[in-house]
């Protein structure tokens, strides 16, 4: 997955990966990666940020360092990146995958209809800003009220601020059941659902008690020929075979397109990374 952008990951091992995002290298956590760095420890040791859970540390820097964030453009898109308490930084490189697919299944189906898509957990907005350029009115919903704010701040700086959004906090399963009884469809929907999470009045979510429940509300908020469904997910056990199942169950009108693992890829001699699992549908294909 090598990527035009100021992205890029160095290297991986002894659980860690070392990234460089726009003129900063972090140093991160990353439970995937049990073998052995491929670059020297003095280039680790020279991270300008690394981040630990060990101890409660967090993070620590060298040198200086913008605490109130900085911009880094990624796959044609520019981000305001910071640091948070769970050593995220705002955005997940491994992405990339689903907005490059989407941007080719919205070609392919370009001048059919103004596509209407509903982005489900949907973070930072990465795939938001990538749906809204294709020309889509766009649906993002997350029930953390601050990365509706750092998603609405992304689309400002990729010129987007007056793009066809709306911008929603709120309880995935409430809101899917709201828009079912107003009838309202949307031609695609995009998912990526936590292993667990609270909803904006600490709704409980754990995926393996409410995915079934929220595919469901999907297939019943998507319109009569919709054009896509693309979901991801990071939880252990939810491999792309899993997702294709559950694909398959709840929609069986459509086509798994496609399944797999999500990597990220660096320049040899750096180890590739999985990252999760995705499988996605399309109709009309």
């Amino acid at each position: 997955m090598q990527m035009n952008m100021q992205y890029e990951l160095l290297d991986s091992g002894n659980g860690r990966k070392l990234e460089r995002f726009g003129p900063y290298v972090l140093d991160r956590p990353c439970a995937q990666a049990v073998w052995a760095p491929a670059l020297p420890e003095s280039l680790w040791q020279a991270a300008n940020a690394s981040f630990t859970r060990e101890n409660h540390q967090g993070w620590q820097f060298q040198g200086a360092f913008p605490s109130d964030g900085w911009k880094c453009t990624m796959d044609e898109l520019t981000f305001w990146l910071k640091t948070t308490d769970f050593g995220h930084v705002g955005i997940f490189p491994e992405h990339a995958i689903a907005w490059r697919w989407m941007r080719r299944r919205l070609e392919a189906v370009n001048g059919t209809r103004r596509p209407s898509i509903l982005n489900l957990f949907a973070y930072s907005g990465g795939a938001t800003l990538v749906l809204a350029k294709a020309g889509c009115e766009v649906c993002h919903l997350d029930a953390s009220r601050k990365m509706v704010d750092w998603a609405h701040a992304n689309a400002a700086l990729n010129h987007l601020e007056d793009a066809p959004i709306r911008w929603i906090v709120d309880d995935v399963t409430k809101f899917l059941k709201r828009e079912v009884r107003r009838g309202r469809k949307y031609d695609g929907i995009i998912l990526d659902p936590p292993s667990f999470g609270r909803g904006t009045n600490q709704e409980l979510f754990k995926i393996d008690y409410h995915l079934q429940e929220i595919l469901s509300l999907c297939r019943d908020v998507l319109s009569p020929a919709p054009f896509f469904l693309f979901m991801t997910c990071h939880t252990p056990g939810y491999t792309p075979i899993v997702l294709e199942h559950l694909l398959r169950q709840h929609f069986p009108s459509a086509t798994v397109k496609e399944k797999g693992e999500m990597v990220i890829e660096g320049k040899p001699p750096c180890l590739e990374i999985p990252s999760g699992s995705y499988a996605c549908l399309a109709w009309n294909s």
